[in-house]
């Protein structure tokens, strides 16, 4: 069984009321460097660990993984639309969260290394 199928299973599994222990989830993915916009400051890397709360990580998944940043596989016909400030600041993709529970986008060294 493949990553994708395994945390696909997971989730299906939580969406229908099972529960997972963190034992029982993958070992998170690792960082992951978002392609660079043009006039982009510097590049962004996201990082699992600093996005889920190890006190229950199962739902730190479907907060995300549900409906936000849909897990699909490389075969959908569906593509992930480019996180832009624009889409950010109208609340989509990072937006959900930053500029409004999260720190906000006044430091740009946040998300961008340069």
């Amino acid at each position: 069984m493949t990553r994708a199928m395994w945390m696909g299973a997971v989730v299906v599994g939580l969406l229908i009321g099972g529960a997972a222990q963190a034992a029982d989830l993958p070992k998170l993915p690792g960082a992951l460097t978002l392609p660079q916009g043009e006039g982009s400051p510097g590049p962004v890397t996201f990082n699992h660990d600093m996005h889920v709360d190890t006190s229950k990580p199962a739902g730190s998944c479907t907060a995300c993984h549900a409906t936000t940043f849909r897990i699909l596989g490389k075969s959908s016909p569906e593509k992930a639309e480019v996180v832009t400030h624009d889409r950010m600041k109208a609340g989509l993709a990072c937006g959900k969260c930053h500029g409004k529970q999260a720190f906000n986008f006044d430091d740009c060294t946040m998300c961008h290394k340069m």
